[in-house]
C-alpha cells in the first residue's frame, strides 16, 4: 500500500520546512554569522554557503512589546541575490529586502521568536548585514506595534508554538524528520546530498578535488551490486555510510535501479544481464532485496531517491516498431509487456516505504520533445503509474537528461526565436522539435502528465551532471542571423554534431552543481551519471556484464537513423559502460559551466 504523501507546493518552490544545508552538495564550505541586538529586537542572521549559494536561517528575538504581525528589513552589501524562501514572503529590490510574516506565524510575544530561511546565491562576498528594522523601525527603537504592555489574556491570533495537529501552512518550528508514514514534497530540500566514497575517492586522485565532495548518484545495475562487486560497496553498505554522513540531519541518497529483463533495447552498451523474459528474477532477485534494506528501520531517517530504469519506458515509445530507430528487441519488450511490468513492480514495491521517493525517467528534450513523441510518452508513463499494483502516488516526480548531454537552459536560442520570418523550429538542429534545451522539456512534460491523472505536486529532475558545456567553444551570445542555422549553430551551447548522440561526447563540462529547488517545478539538478564513468565502450570489449559494443561509441562510426546519420562525437578509447573514464573526466572538468573556482 502507497504511504500518504504530504504535498505543499507553490509555485517556484516547495515549502522547505528545515533549513538547507548545502542545496544538495554534501556539506557547506564556510559558515559565517551576524547579530545585531536592540532595546525592541535581536536578529540571529546565520549562513552556510558554498562556491557560488548559500543558505541563511534568520531567527528575530522581540524584546519589545508582543507584535501581532511583523515584517523585517536589511539591505545586502554585495549582489546576493534571493532564489528561495520558506517562513516568510521575501521580496527583495536591488539590494534591499524585505521579509513579512505569513498568517501563521505574525504574534510574537514578548520573548518570543519568529525564524525563516531563504536560499541566494552570489559571487565575490557575502557580507552578511549587520543592520535591521523591525516593522519600518531600526533595531534599537521602539516597536510601533501596541500595545505597550503584554496582554492578560492570550491573543486571538495564532500562537507562535505549532499546534498539535499541522496546520495548512508549514509551522515555524518544523520536527528534524517527518511524522511517520508521511513524506516531504521535495526530497532535496533542506537536504544534504550523499557522497559516494568510491567516486569522491576516485575523483579526488584523478585531479578532481574540487568536485569530489559533490553528491552523486548510487547505480545499482545488475543483481550483485546489491552486494557488492569486486570487493566494492554494496547497497547496505552506501546506505550505512549515509546514515553516518547525515550526522542526525536529512540527507538524500539517490539510487539508479537499473536492471530490467532486455535492458537498453534500443542500444548496446548498456545491455543488461537479464533476458527478455527475466521478469521474476528481476522482481525476486533484484527489486526485492533492494525494497528490503531501503525498508530496514536504521535508514528510515534518510530520504532515498530511486532513478526508476533509464531509457526503458522512453524506448517502448519511440523505438518499438513503426520508426527509423525501431529494433527488434524493443518491439519483443513492448509485446511481452515486462519494461511495464517490471517498473510496475519497482513503483509499488518501493513507493510503499516511508522514506523512499520515486522518479521515472523521461528520456531527454531530443527524445521525445516533438509532439507525436511527448503525448504518447506520457500516456505510457501514466499506464504503467497505474497498473499492476502501481499508483500515482507512488510517483515523486520524473527526471530528464539523465546520463546525457541536452543544456539546462539554452540562453540564446529560444523555441519562439525566428530568422528572417523563419522559425529556428525549421533549423537543422531543431528539427521541428518544441523544445531547445531540458528545463522547457521538463516543465512541458510535467503539465501534460498532471493533465493526464499525475499529482499536480509532482516534481521534476535534471541530470546536469554533464551539460555544462563551458571551455572556448561556448558561445557567447547569438548566432549570426544570415540563416536560421547559422542563428541556431552559432547561438547553442550545446556543442554536439547532433543532438540525438550521447556517447562520451566530446566538449561536454560539468553543468550546474547539484541544487535543490531550483526553478519552477523542477525539484533538484542532480549529479545521476557520475562524472567520469564511461557511457560505453569505443570498441568491442569481452566482460560477463552483458554489456554490448555500440557503435555510437565509436568515433569513426558514421551513425544511424537516430542520429541522422552523422559522426558520433564520442571519444576515443573508451572502456566499458560504467568504468571510471579519466580522460572523459579531465575533460568535464576543464569544461566545467558555471567554472570550478
Amino acid at each position: 500500500m502507497a504511504v500518504p504523501i504530504v504535498r505543499r507546493r507553490t509555485a517556484a518552490l516547495a515549502a522547505g520546512l528545515m533549513v538547507v544545508a548545502s542545496g544538495g552538495v554534501a556539506a557547506a564550505l564556510s559558515t559565517t554569522s551576524a547579530s545585531a541586538a536592540t532595546a525592541g529586537c535581536s536578529v540571529a542572521y546565520n549562513v552556510s554557503q558554498w562556491d557560488t549559494g548559500f543558505t541563511t536561517q534568520v531567527t528575530i528575538t522581540n524584546t519589545g512589546p508582543a507584535l501581532t504581525s511583523w515584517k523585517l528589513g536589511w539591505s545586502f552589501a554585495g549582489n546576493q541575490q534571493i532564489t528561495q524562501s520558506w517562513n516568510a514572503t521575501v521580496t527583495q529590490s536591488g539590494k534591499a529586502v524585505t521579509a513579512a510574516n505569513l498568517s501563521y506565524n505574525g504574534a510574537v510575544a514578548t520573548g518570543g521568536t519568529a525564524t525563516f530561511g531563504f536560499n541566494g546565491s552570489y559571487s565575490g562576498t557575502n557580507t552578511s548585514p549587520t543592520a535591521f528594522t523591525l516593522n519600518g523601525v531600526a533595531c534599537g527603537g521602539t516597536s510601533t506595534t501596541p500595545p505597550t504592555t503584554p496582554p492578560t489574556t492570550p491573543p486571538t491570533t495564532p500562537p507562535t508554538t505549532p499546534p498539535t495537529t499541522p496546520p495548512t501552512t508549514p509551522p515555524t518550528t518544523p520536527p528534524t524528520t517527518p511524522p511517520p508514514g508521511q513524506k516531504v514534497d521535495n526530497p532535496y530540500v533542506g537536504a544534504k546530498g550523499y557522497v559516494n566514497p568510491e567516486w569522491s575517492a576516485k575523483a579526488a586522485a584523478d585531479g578532481g578535488q574540487k568536485v569530489a565532495n559533490q553528491s552523486t548518484a548510487v547505480w545499482l545495475d545488475r543483481i550483485a551490486a546489491i552486494n557488492g562487486v569486486n570487493g566494492g560497496m554494496g547497497l547496505k553498505a552506501h546506505l550505512d555510510a549515509a546514515v553516518q554522513q547525515a550526522a542526525g540531519q536529512p540527507l538524500t541518497i539517490e539510487l539508479v535501479i537499473y536492471d530490467l529483463p532486455g535492458r537498453d533495447c534500443a542500444a548496446l552498451a548498456s545491455n543488461g544481464e537479464l533476458g527478455p523474459t527475466d521478469i521474476g528474477r528481476y522482481q525476486t532477485e533484484y527489486i526485492d532485496p533492494i525494497t528490503a534494506l531501503e525498508g530496514n528501520p536504521a535508514y528510515a531517517g534518510l530520504r532515498i531517491v530511486n532513478i526508476i530504469e533509464p531509457d526503458s519506458l522512453p524506448n517502448l515509445t519511440t523505438n518499438a516498431g513503426g520508426t527509423a530507430g525501431s529494433t527488434d528487441a524493443c518491439a519483443t519488450m513492448k509485446a511481452n509487456g515486462n519494461y511495464e511490468k517490471g517498473v510496475s513492480y519497482a513503483l509499488a514495491k518501493l513507493g510503499g516505504l516511508g522514506n523512499t521517493y520515486n522518479y521515472i525517467d523521461a528520456g531527454h528534450h531530443a527524445w521525445l520533445g516533438w509532439d507525436t513523441n511527448l503525448g504518447p510518452a506520457a500516456q505510457e508513463f501514466y499506464k504503467v503509474a497505474t497498473t499492476n499494483g502501481a499508483s500515482v502516488a507512488d510517483v515523486q516526480g520524473f527526471i530528464v537528461n539523465t546520463a546525457n548531454y541536452g543544456a539546462t537552459v539554452e540562453p540564446y536560442v529560444k523555441i519562439t526565436d525566428n530568422v528572417n520570418g523563419t522559425t529556428v523550429r525549421q533549423s537543422k538542429w531543431v528539427d521541428w522539435n518544441y523544445y531547445v534545451d531540458e528545463q522547457s522539456y521538463a516543465v512541458g512534460l510535467r503539465d501534460k502528465l498532471v493533465s493526464l491523472g499525475f499529482s499536480s505536486s509532482i516534481g521534476m529532475l535534471i541530470d546536469t551532471s554533464r551539460n555544462g558545456w563551458g571551455g572556448s567553444a561556448r558561445p557567447t551570445g547569438p548566432g549570426a542571423t544570415t540563416s536560421v542555422d547559422t542563428y541556431v549553430d552559432g547561438g547553442r551551447i550545446d556543442r554536439r554534431i547532433h543532438a540525438g548522440n550521447w556517447c562520451n561526447q566530446s566538449g561536454a563540462g560539468l553543468g550546474a552543481r547539484p541544487t535543490a529547488a531550483p526553478a519552477t517545478s523542477i525539484d533538484a539538478y542532480v549529479w545521476v551519471k557520475p562524472p567520469g564513468e564511461s557511457d560505453g565502450a569505443s570498441k568491442a570489449i569481452p566482460n560477463d556484464q552483458g554489456k554490448g559494443f555500440d557503435g555510437m561509441c565509436d568515433p569513426n562510426y558514421a551513425g544511424n537513423a537516430r542520429n541522422g546519420n552523422n559522426k558520433t562525437g564520442a571519444l576515443p578509447d573508451s572502456p566499458l559502460a560504467g568504468d571510471w573514464f579519466s580522460a572523459q573526466f579531465h575533460q568535464l572538468v576543464a569544461n566545467a559551466y558555471p567554472p570550478l573556482s
